[in-house]
């Protein structure tokens, strides 16, 4: 019974929540919430993506403003949606810029599917690299074919 009047108080607490206005700084508490992913990831990913920079406070704690709030959803449907690499994610953004990444969070634009070098493998790292290294594969399969037709050549002459 008590706890049933605990998890209604909870309910009743988010509910009294005061809704915050659109142009408002979020807690990174917030933004993981909002995009489904743990603060952990946030912290990795401005590591990896510096064009994140939310403004930090006394204590070290990050306030993000609505341009970096889009710019992370536009990142998370790069990574989680399209199964970009953070690579792949990172060319994006070199390529067609930060707005347009944003624009992706907003859900104002669209991104072709990633090449195989920027898609996610699920731990098939050689397949990206031999996809990388075409030209390489292919000269030492003509080399190959170049040494067997030789090899036929020379037993021809024996017959």
């Amino acid at each position: 019974m008590a706890l049933a009047v605990l998890a209604a108080s909870d309910s009743d607490d988010e509910a009294r929540k005061p809704e915050k206005r659109p142009g408002a700084f979020r807690t990174i508490s917030e933004v993981a919430e909002d995009i489904g992913v743990h603060q952990h990831v946030l912290r990795f990913w401005e590591g990896r993506f510096t064009q994140i920079r939310p403004l930090k406070r006394a204590g070290g704690r990050r306030f993000y403003r609505p341009d970096d709030i889009d710019l992370i959803k536009g990142i998370q449907r790069l990574l989680h949606g399209h199964g970009y690499t953070i690579k792949g994610a990172q060319r994006v953004l070199k390529d067609h810029g930060v707005r347009f990444v944003q624009a992706i969070g907003r859900g104002e634009a669209e991104v072709g599917k990633p090449s195989l070098q920027d898609r996610e493998t699920d731990g098939e790292p050689e397949v990206i690299a031999a996809a990388t290294d075409v030209d390489a594969i292919l000269h030492d399969v003509l080399c190959e074919l170049r040494a067997c037709r030789e090899a036929l050549a020379s037993l021809r002459p024996g017959l």
